[in-house]
């Protein structure tokens, strides 16, 4: 029953993060379109490609006992295709000096995996201490994700408007945090389970945040349609009762 249980979490939790992975997809093919990364930063996704190396490599053999991180390995594995996609577009249409700016941190993140890959596996006999590094520098990496969704709320405070958080978004995040918090309790591993400890109280705050601003949007748009009506009617030269003005 346990191990069905596990099962579960584990497959749903893929698909979940898997359509989080994807939901940029809009963001690049503006990129692609535009031919211009205009005022996108590269950096979180570069961030989400060292957490999805890291993970992908704490899940394998080399630092797991065989096959008992199987799901990680397989959810990160495609969340590497999908981030390093992410990279190469953004340093194909950036500028020259956007290109250095994307370059230098993506090499420093490749370097400083490639370190930890090589320490864990030729320094470190056992799977404890594999573990426990490479999980520790993973729990971190996955914690720094966090202040990107932190940044945005701020900006809805401060705007009073969830335009730049959609919900569908926030209510993905919730659902990733919490099938992966359920999954690293289940099998008793801080390093999947401490980064959604943070990730799910992050992710009721924002649907927080959506029933407190979202009807203020609500309240506005009728408003602001009603304005964008009548200042058509006036470019159309009518009035309410249909006389058209003299000049």
């Amino acid at each position: 029953m346990a191990l069905t249980l596990l099962m579960v979490v584990a497959v749903l939790g893929n698909v979940a993060s898997m359509s989080l992975y994807a939901a940029p997809t809009v963001t690049f093919k503006r990129v692609i379109r535009k031919k211009s990364t205009e005022e996108f930063s590269c950096i979180p996704y570069i961030i989400a490609l060292m957490n999805s190396l890291l993970y992908t490599w704490y899940g394998l053999p080399v630092v797991s006992n065989k096959w008992e991180n199987f799901p990680l390995v397989t959810v990160n594995g495609v969340g590497v295709l999908f981030e390093l996609s992410y990279v190469l577009i953004y340093f194909w249409y950036s500028s020259p000096k956007g290109k250095v700016k994307v370059a230098i941190p993506a090499a420093a993140v490749l370097t400083v995996v490639g370190v930890i890959a090589i320490v864990s596996t030729f320094a470190i006999s056992d799977h404890r201490h594999r573990k426990l590094l490479v999980g520790s520098v993973s729990l971190g990496v996955s914690i720094a994700l966090y202040a990107s969704p932190l940044v945005v709320m701020k900006k809805v405070i401060e705007t009073k408007s969830v335009e730049f958080m959609p919900l569908p978004l926030s209510l993905s995040s919730l659902l990733v945090s919490l099938l992966w918090m359920t999954y690293g309790l289940l099998i008793r591993d801080i390093f999947v389970a401490g980064p959604n400890v943070v990730g799910t109280p992050l992710g009721i705050l924002q649907l927080v945040l959506h029933c407190k601003y979202g009807k203020r949007r609500e309240k506005e748009e009728p408003n602001k349609q009603n304005v964008h009506e009548e200042k058509v009617d006036m470019e159309m030269g009518h009035h309410k009762d249909g006389n058209v003005p003299s000049n």
